[in-house]
């Protein structure tokens, strides 16, 4: 049945406005978006607020976090297991790693409750339902840029290390290049694989409830299944560097470490590859959730 938007005062006069339901496989409310902006963005605050809200640290957890993260695979992987970062110092190379692997799995765990969380909110008021994915997006954003000037900040520091204190017991071999001016591109193509995952994901948990439980697992697995914890070149058998490139996470993380640090297995194929299945990945899931949030309302 059409929601209207404010009931009329007398019967002659017209409706200011109609909302009715959309028809088609792929029709995406980008204009309605646009005039939803300041909500969106409202969206985003309220996110980084509630988050935090009661914390002592409040946001010097977007640091901490990763920053600990960085600590851990640096002991257990780097030390004890043996897995070498070749001449990057641990620092950089799990760090580079850990940032793009947050953004991805912020979108996808945070998203993937959409419907669920705002379950009221959507049932009482009407606005685009696309405009809290990319509020929770756009919070994502604010937390790797945070964890990227920490990144940078290392970097800054190792790079004087070698120019000014060179040891040559631990060499440091850091080669950043023009190639750092990809990474708006690269964020990008990850925003669209983990949106798209994302809305795949709550989609599907409207009807089947225990995703809730699996989809956090199931992006810790992903981090296994990359090359966040260990460089490629551990890995023996190209026929497996290949099934792991099929990740679309592992040429993003790997072109970012070439471009900053030096060190990356990829290839001009291998972007192009995760371009289209992100891609791929993001419209599947835009269809799926503009299928579904006209009907949510019901199953809920």
């Amino acid at each position: 049945m059409p929601a209207l938007e404010r009931m009329s005062p007398t019967p002659d006069e017209p409706w200011d406005k109609i909302i009715t339901p959309r028809h088609g496989i792929f029709l995406v409310p980008l204009r309605e978006l646009w005039h939803y902006r300041d909500l969106i963005v409202l969206l985003a605050k309220r996110n980084i607020t509630t988050q935090y809200k009661q914390m002592v640290l409040g946001p010097a957890w977007f640091v901490i976090q990763p920053l600990l993260a960085t600590f851990v695979f640096s002991f257990i992987f780097g030390r004890l297991a043996g897995l070498g970062t070749e001449h990057i110092p641990h620092y950089l190379f799990y760090m580079s790693g850990i940032i793009f692997f947050n953004f991805f799995s912020e979108c996808v765990n945070k998203i993937a409750g959409t419907f669920l969380r705002n379950a009221t909110l959507f049932s009482k008021v009407y606005f685009p339902r696309l405009a809290v994915p990319c509020g929770q997006a756009i919070t994502n954003l604010a937390s790797f840029g945070v964890q990227f000037i920490a990144f940078l900040i290392g970097l800054a520091y190792y790079l004087a290390k070698m120019r000014f204190f060179p040891d040559a017991l631990h060499p440091v071999h850091l080669h950043p290049n023009l190639y750092i001016l990809c990474l708006p591109l690269l964020l990008i193509q990850l925003s669209l694989f983990g949106i798209g995952a994302g809305l795949i994901v709550a989609s599907l948990t409207t009807r089947y409830r225990d995703l809730q439980m699996a989809v956090p697992f199931a992006v810790q697995v992903c981090m296994f299944a990359s090359s966040v914890v260990f460089p490629l070149s551990k890995i023996k058998g190209a026929s497996y560097v290949s099934l792991l490139k099929l990740n679309p996470l592992v040429p993003v993380v790997e072109a970012f470490r070439f471009a900053f640090l030096g060190e990356g297995d990829v290839t001009r194929f291998d972007l192009l590859t995760s371009f289209v299945s992100s891609l791929a990945i993001f419209l599947i899931g835009l269809v799926i959730f503009s299928r579904v949030e006209q009907t949510v309302s019901d199953t809920l």
